[in-house]
């Protein structure tokens, strides 16, 4: 008789801890995410666990932590509440491109490229020894002079001005990226 009490009691036991380990598995993947916005566009996404600097108003200490959970109106930076409305500049790694470094890349791709068809085009079309024409090697260089720091500059910091929000997001919203850890 008291096998079967042992027995119940292991099955109840490990449904138990299925049921457990169901409830772990939906509470993780459904973990809040911070976005900083501006109008629609996401600059900036946050995750549990990544490093975040800010600065608050009326400071000028810059907070270095990382994100230990997420609110709908504050995040905690290690053990620190940080409402967003006192957030007055967040700082981050930017590894999208913005609209000059776009145009920069170009510049520097038709720089190079209008020299090398040149090029191409004394050598191999006209049959000539290679030779610098003087307005191409002109456009050439002032292409890539204007494209390269354009190409290189990276913006390091954003003020919370009008138009731009930190906005925590769950599984539901539209701003959501699935893919936790792939940054």
């Amino acid at each position: 008789m008291m096998d079967c009490k042992c027995g119940s009691y292991v099955k109840i036991a490990s449904n138990l801890l299925c049921l457990l380990l169901c409830l772990s598995y939906f509470e993780s993947s459904s973990q809040k995410q911070l976005v900083l916005l501006k109008g629609q566009k996401i600059l900036q996404r946050f995750e549990y666990g990544d490093d975040i600097s800010l600065k608050l108003k009326g400071s000028d200490d810059i907070i270095r932590s990382y994100v230990n959970n997420i609110f709908d109106t504050a995040v905690v930076a290690h053990k620190t509440v940080i409402p967003f409305h006192k957030i007055e500049r967040l700082y981050f790694n930017n590894n999208t491109q913005n609209l000059l470094q776009k145009i920069g890349g170009g510049l520097v791709v038709g720089g190079v490229g209008y020299f090398a068809i040149d090029q191409l085009n004394e050598i191999v079309i006209q049959g000539e020894d290679a030779s610098l024409d003087r307005t191409v090697t002109t456009a050439s260089i002032a292409m890539v002079a204007t494209g390269l720091p354009l190409m290189l500059i990276k913006k390091k910091s954003q003020r919370m001005k009008p138009g731009y929000r930190l906005l925590a997001i769950d599984r539901d919203s539209p701003f959501y990226r699935h893919e936790l850890g792939n940054h």
